[in-house]
């Protein structure tokens, strides 16, 4: 037992220095370059003062030679001396300007290739516990990295997704009967096609009324609330308009317009806030499902996973409380669990990859997509 707790602390030890080493590197560049050029405004502060009286100095023998109190040819002489240490400052200050920025620049080039390295070592940490992706799409919007999760114990798929551009993540609704807001449903399937996404899971959770399915809680889909609740009992996962995933329990409108929400829906409940664990509630506690989970990694790249359950000898599936776990051990900033059961269906360049526990793709409200 205690060597597998000192196997922990190891790993743990070994992911700060491999993840977290780079990014204080990083900020030690950007406070190294910003303190030189601090330094050096304000020795060009004090340089700037002795200007004045050179300055000053050749206003007053203009002034003499204008009241003729001084012969032309002596004070034009003091003048030329003025003139040429200003000249001479003038050409100092140039250089150094350069220089500055030269520095700037530097470290903004190494902050990159420090950030580079950490995206890399994260990609590391996941081949080394996923092994290498199945597929891979490297589009103009994103970026996409998909992975098998059987070498964690799991029958299902997990994504790992840069966003170039946030319009590359929507959330996108079933076709409508009509101009109502209810649906018959739509299958992830047929809104990756019919989107043209290169990736795509079911999203927010959905109650049936009168032959149709309707969504539950807060529903925003290109920055328009398609529904509106006062449900304090769900959560609310969205992107904000410059593709960072935000929400977190019990948000109103007013909560989810201040944080500038343009795609999102509704489910329960959160997992994973700020990079730690959310108590999981009680009627959630415990039991084995199939699971849709979002989130995103330390570095702001997103995660997607379905996985697969209700199926005997293949997949029971996955409580809360483990998926949580595997989670922050795969160093999952804040995450949230969409709808699941039945729903759960993870699609990737037109395929549905996942065994949904229906036997087949059920009919869903929405869907976040990644459009390439």
């Amino acid at each position: 037992m205690f060597t597998k707790v000192q196997a922990a602390l190891f790993a743990c030890f070994a992911l700060a220095a491999v993840v977290f080493l780079p990014l204080l590197r990083q900020q030690e560049t950007l406070t190294a370059a910003f303190d030189r050029a601090e330094a050096a405004a304000r020795a060009r502060n004090e340089a700037v003062r002795p200007l004045q009286a050179h300055a000053e100095a050749i206003a007053d023998h203009l002034a003499a030679i204008r009241g003729g109190e001084a012969p032309i040819r002596e004070a034009g002489e003091q003048i030329r001396h003025h003139l040429e240490t200003l000249r001479t400052f003038a050409d100092d200050e140039k250089n150094r300007v350069a220089e500055s920025a030269q520095a700037v620049q530097a470290a903004f080039a190494q902050s990159r290739a420090e950030t580079a390295k950490t995206k890399d070592a994260l990609d590391t940490i996941l081949a080394k516990k996923l092994g290498d992706p199945i597929g891979q799409t490297f589009g103009r919007r994103a970026t996409i990295k998909v992975f098998s999760l059987k070498e964690v114990g799991y029958r299902g798929y997990m994504a790992k997704v840069k966003l170039h551009d946030p319009s590359a993540v929507r959330l996108v609704m079933a076709e409508p009967l009509g101009d109502d807001l209810g649906s018959p449903g739509e299958t992830v399937l047929s809104i990756a096609r019919r989107t043209k996404a290169a990736l795509a899971i079911n999203a927010g959770g959905f109650f049936r009324k009168n032959g149709l399915i309707y969504p539950i809680g807060n529903t925003v889909s290109g920055g328009r609330f398609i529904s509106v609740s006062d449900n304090a009992a769900v959560s609310f996962i969205g992107f904000d308009a410059r593709g960072r995933l935000v929400g977190g329990p019990a948000l109103t409108r007013a909560d989810i317009e201040r944080l500038g929400v343009r795609e999102g829906a509704s489910f329960l409940p959160t997992l994973i806030k700020d990079g730690k664990p959310q108590p999981i509630p009680k009627d959630w506690a415990g039991k084995k499902e199939p699971r849709t989970l979002i989130g995103h990694f330390t570095n702001g790249d997103v995660l997607m996973v379905v996985i697969d359950g209700r199926q005997t000898g293949y997949s029971e599936g996955v409580t809360l409380e483990d998926a949580r776990e595997k989670l922050l051990g795969l160093n999952i900033r804040d995450a949230y669990n969409l709808d699941g059961g039945g729903s759960s269906t993870f699609v990737y360049n037109g395929r549905v990859l996942n065994r949904p526990s229906d036997g087949r793709p059920r009919p869903v409200i929405s869907a976040f997509v990644i459009l390439p």
